[in-house]
């Protein structure tokens, strides 16, 4: 599914990928080998992640591009036509222009990735294969949990052939954004079998007001091997502003949802339910307002 034309009830078909999905020799030796661990510790530093960076920013960097767009079956047709003046121009290519729709009340997907859909328990936490993660943990704030009490949260995972600049949802403005500092791991599921990674990774917290869907809030997490997320600097914006970008790697971005706020697609609650994720595009729908 190439288009990123948003999706509704009456036409949606998605391709879903089984949340234990195999991983690659590299991560098996990295998270499940004494060996690859002590290896691993040296990746997740900060200090090698920026080192990693520096060089994707060269010119030299361009000759990955090529490889990379073959590996990972990229479709660039979805993207504009430019040249590229370092690998992470273009891991960052932007995408040809697409309308938002006159109709705020849906629940546009605010980026690429492989989707899961979790109901927020009465102890303010959810799981994911063998982890289970704490609100008040991931936000490092009580009060902020606390309003999400019986709400929902969407995992968005991106992977390398995913658009990795991330869009507003709705009209609103920003109350509190921080950043929190951590290491970076893998995003890929088998690193959830080892840690609680959401909890140990670097993220960015935004909390917003919107118009539609009540008070939402986003965290980007950086991966093994991203040494940044670039949010952009303002307080009021709209629908379909950029929010930000992630540099190269695997990324997820979580979002929090009051209960009651939004009414969910129930093709994509029930791929969770079966232990699939599913392939999500920018402007996908994904649910409608519950406003009144």
């Amino acid at each position: 599914m190439s288009s990123n034309r948003p999706l509704h009830h009456r036409d949606i078909s998605f391709t879903t990928i089984p949340i234990n999905n195999k991983e690659t020799f590299l991560l098996r030796f990295l998270y499940h080998t004494k060996i690859g661990r002590i290896f691993l510790y040296f990746f997740i530093q900060p200090l090698f992640s920026k080192l990693i960076g520096s060089f994707l920013n060269t010119r030299i960097s361009i000759l990955l591009i090529k490889p990379f767009v073959k590996k990972n079956k990229i479709d660039l047709t979805r993207f504009q036509k430019q040249k590229y003046t370092s690998f992470n121009d273009f891991f960052c290519r932007r995408l040809k222009y697409t309308k938002i729709l006159s109709d705020k009340t849906q629940f546009l997907s605010p980026c690429d990735g492989k989707l899961s859909i979790y109901k927020i328990k009465k102890n303010l936490t959810f799981q994911i294969k063998h982890s289970i993660y704490s609100l008040k943990t991931l936000l490092q704030d009580e009060e902020l949990a606390n309003l999400y009490q019986n709400g929902i949260c969407l995992i968005f995972r991106l992977t390398p052939d995913d658009y990795h600049r991330y869009h507003f949802i709705d009209d609103g403005e920003i109350l509190v954004q921080k950043k929190i500092s951590g290491v970076l791991h893998t995003v890929r599921p088998i690193a959830m079998e080892q840690f609680s990674i959401f909890h140990e990774n670097t993220r960015e917290i935004t909390k917003m007001k919107t118009a539609n869907f009540g008070i939402v809030t986003q965290i980007e997490v950086g991966a093994l091997m991203v040494g940044k997320i670039q949010n952009q600097k303002k307080r009021n914006f709209k629908k379909g502003e950029e929010k930000g970008t992630f540099l190269f790697g695997g990324s997820t971005i979580i979002l929090l949802m009051e209960e009651n706020k939004v009414e969910m697609n129930p093709i994509l609650l029930k791929n969770t339910k079966q232990n699939l994720e599913t392939q999500i595009y920018y402007q996908n729908f994904i649910g409608n307002s519950k406003k009144i």
